[in-house]
């Protein structure tokens, strides 16, 4: 793994990351990287989870040995942690999301690429490694030439390999903090106006997602998506199982889903990705032999990885992380922030008895306490298979 600088060695969690960068970062950049939606139930809950979580730790194991390689997609990566689509970069710090990607690049980690990023695709990826991945995060436009220019860009970068359909803001959230300092952001190419007093470039001043088209559905957008990129998709923003399920007839087109709730920014007392991932073990385990699950929200530390990879995902995400870590110190605040975790990550496994990913199971959690919350309703998997079937 890459070295840093000092400076931010003295960090040694997440948080004392975050409180670093808060005391350097403008108003309008703490707000925008801080605010959820309401009163941030959804935001809290996302890391709470996690410690309501036991791990079960085994005993008398060799665990000189720890391998955290995986694969995303088919293709490999040195760590299971990837950088969730985190918009305006260059609010935090100027090298932006291609500060961003160097510290990726560096722990051999996946990036999704905001569609609301700071800096063009081609700019990010433009010092990627040969063998460096990227996802590029789709916010359809209401008007669909916009986004099928944008994707004949995508097409061209070979970097890229997989398109995030983002489907948990068809409408954003109310995001007070936003709203107090003026934040505005655009989904139609935001690195194309503004800039600041700083000569950092800033969101268009345009209404928050301005042209996001609310009317996505199953057949008709992907339809449509399969027209215009011949890439692998990725949906996130999945919060039921049934949707998890509807997902998964979906292949080849779909190959994986991200459970999300935009990190509590979209619709406040939404699930966190662990409640849902539990929904899927319960009502239609058979989705994670179909497509890849990954999760975002609320990762602060290597245990909060381990448990999400125990009960099925195969990437974790990090968002806000990301940006707190690059506004904290730069390309080297976000290596410090991937580094802390897969330390922590390492540190987890060792102690569970465990010396790859591929060995982590539920065996190895105990999520006694969280199932007592998770949906225990009717389920509706029958109308959704019903009504496949009808379209076949």
């Amino acid at each position: 793994m890459a070295k840093m600088a000092n400076s931010m060695e003295t960090f040694l969690n997440l948080d004392e990351i975050e409180d670093a960068a808060t005391k350097i970062v403008s108003k309008k950049a703490w707000a925008y990287y801080y605010s959820a939606c309401d009163d941030k139930i959804s935001k809290r809950k996302n890391t709470e989870v996690f410690r309501s979580i036991q791990l079960r730790p085994k005993v008398f194991v060799d665990c000189k040995e720890c391998d955290v390689n995986t694969k995303l997609l088919d293709n490999n990566v040195s760590i299971p942690i990837y950088v969730s689509p985190a918009a305006m970069a260059r609010l935090g710090h100027p090298s932006g999301e291609a500060g961003i990607a160097e510290a990726c690049r560096s722990f051999g980690a996946l990036q999704i690429i905001s569609n609301s990023a700071s800096m063009t695709p081609e700019q990010i990826v433009a010092g990627a490694a040969p063998d460096q991945l990227f996802g590029w995060q789709l916010y359809v436009q209401n008007d669909r030439t916009k986004s099928e220019r944008m994707l004949e860009r995508i097409n061209k970068l070979s970097a890229i390999k997989f398109i995030a359909l983002t489907l948990d803001s068809p409408v954003t959230g109310k995001r007070e903090d936003d709203e107090r300092f003026g934040n505005v952001i655009s989904s139609e190419a935001p690195y194309q106006t503004d800039k600041n007093d700083s000569g950092i470039i800033l969101p268009a001043a345009d209404p928050i997602f301005k042209g996001m088209d609310p009317n996505l559905t199953w057949t008709e957008t992907l339809g449509w998506l399969a027209k215009h990129t011949d890439l692998p998709v990725v949906l996130k923003g999945i919060q039921t199982h049934e949707d998890a399920y509807i997902a998964s007839l979906h292949t080849p087109q779909v190959k994986g889903i991200i459970l999300s709730n935009h990190g509590g920014r979209s619709l406040d007392t939404a699930p966190p990705a662990v409640h849902t991932l539990l929904e899927i073990r319960k009502y239609c385990p058979e989705v994670f032999d179909k497509i890849e699950v990954w999760v975002d929200g609320g990762i602060k530390r290597g245990t909060d990885v381990v448990k999400a990879l125990c009960l099925g995902a195969r990437g974790v995400g990090i968002g806000r992380g990301a940006l707190w870590g690059l506004a904290a110190g730069g390309v080297d605040g976000v290596k410090r922030t991937l580094q802390i975790l897969t330390d922590e990550t390492k540190t987890c496994m060792r102690l569970l008895g465990v010396k790859s990913i591929d060995e982590l199971g539920t065996q190895h959690i105990n999520t006694r306490q969280v199932e007592k919350e998770i949906y225990d309703g009717p389920s509706g998997l029958e109308a959704c298979r019903a009504n496949f079937r009808a379209k076949l």
